[in-house]
């Protein structure tokens, strides 16, 4: 689980698309009323933009820590391990970002990531809690980061991911929840939201530059507007479907005049026919009101469907020669693959890239293990193809 107990980032995904889709946040043109243009300031050994270059700086795919709600679930330590030995020996990413909360996990996890020769990307993203708390987890990971960059560890450092619903207090509501329910209703000043999102994001900048001398970014909403002079990096979450390839270069344009680096911070999309075109409502196929929950009659399991969005935007980054892109997600956990169950194959909701096979179907407590989909040979050919050029 990341960020708040008890919702999956897939959830969150979803909301957020609802949130930007329902309801046309303009969060943009009230951030710019609110905020002059600065020049872009250049400091020295930052990455610089690299337009009209072929390729990716780094490939690679999102790694969540959260703690999990039962054993099967749970991060530890053995499991975290086989996995990156995976994501580097098999996947042949050069990259990984670790996201969710709990500094243990995190800097574990990036210190495993890092003696494997992987690119780490640390992304704490505790929400639900005061400011304080949030800017001094970040604190604390940012410490570790810069630790991990000194020791010779290829480090970058996201402050955060997606504000708008994780922080409390730059829109209405004691939790995600209560956020979305005002956002989709209406209930909010889009201008002061706007405002405290700088506001916010600028502490967050100020708290990640003054432990970490490393290459810096967020990881934002594609609606959010957010001061980018602030970062090194501008980092985005992808989840945008074309049916032409070339409206994948025109959507992404506009994120490169800033005139820095563009790392994808997540792309995907889960797994069922029209899943693509979902986005990041494609979790919003299962209905939780029944007990287990069921996949919505009418869905085809497709993990083609699946690798192919992958690689047409990969392509698409590749062709712009973007900094970075990092797939949505690697594993998933709570969520598993029953293939003679299609009514319950939660896996058809999950943007994981290999899929979860409980070891005794349909005893809860049951242990659970993975297996790749065509998602992840279809990156790992793009991945391996790169890494030998």
């Amino acid at each position: 689980m990341q960020g708040t107990p008890g919702i999956s980032r897939a959830r969150f995904l979803g909301m957020a698309a609802a949130v930007g889709g329902a309801t046309a946040l303009p969060v943009g043109a009230a951030g710019r009323a609110g905020a002059a243009e600065r020049p872009t300031e250049r400091r020295a050994g930052r990455p610089r933009a690299t337009d009209g270059r072929r390729g990716l700086t780094y490939r690679g795919v999102v790694y969540e820590v959260g703690a999990g709600e039962t054993p099967a679930t749970a991060w530890n330590v053995r499991r975290m391990r086989a996995d990156l030995r995976a994501v580097a020996h098999d996947l042949h990413a050069d990259s990984v970002k670790v996201t969710g909360d709990g500094v243990e996990r995190l800097t574990a996890t990036a210190a495993e990531a890092a003696e494997l020769g992987l690119n780490v990307w640390l992304e704490p993203t505790l929400g639900d809690v005061p400011e304080r708390e949030i800017l001094d987890h970040l604190a604390e990971t940012g410490r570790y980061a810069e630790r991990l960059r000194r020791q010779g560890a290829g480090v970058h450092l996201s402050v955060g991911c997606e504000f708008v619903l994780y922080v409390p207090g730059i829109v209405p509501g004691a939790n995600v929840q209560e956020r979305v329910e005002n956002l989709l209703k209406g209930d909010f000043d889009p201008v002061l939201m706007a405002r405290r999102l700088r506001r916010f994001t600028a502490k967050a900048a100020k708290a990640g530059r003054s432990v970490f001398h490393g290459p810096l970014t967020y990881a934002a909403a594609q609606d959010e507007d957010v001061d980018w002079d602030l970062f090194d990096l501008v980092g985005i979450d992808y989840y945008s479907y074309f049916r032409r390839p070339s409206d994948y270069l025109r959507d992404l344009a506009p994120y490169r005049r800033f005139g820095k680096p563009v790392a994808v911070m997540e792309f995907g999309c889960c797994t069922f026919q029209g899943a693509p075109e979902q986005g990041g409502m494609g979790w919003d196929v299962v209905d939780y009101s029944k007990e287990p929950p069921e996949i919505k009659a009418g869905l085809v399991r497709s993990e083609r469907a699946q690798a192919a969005y992958l690689t047409d935007v990969l392509a698409a980054f590749e062709a712009m020669g973007l900094y970075s892109a990092m797939a949505y997600t690697f594993v998933t956990r709570d969520a598993p693959h029953r293939p003679r169950d299609p009514r319950h194959d939660l896996d058809m909701a999950s943007y994981s890239i290999v899929k979860t096979i409980e070891d005794r179907p349909g005893d809860p407590a049951s242990g659970v293990h993975w297996e790749p989909k065509e998602a992840f040979h279809a990156l790992a050919r793009r991945y391996g193809r790169a890494h030998h050029r």
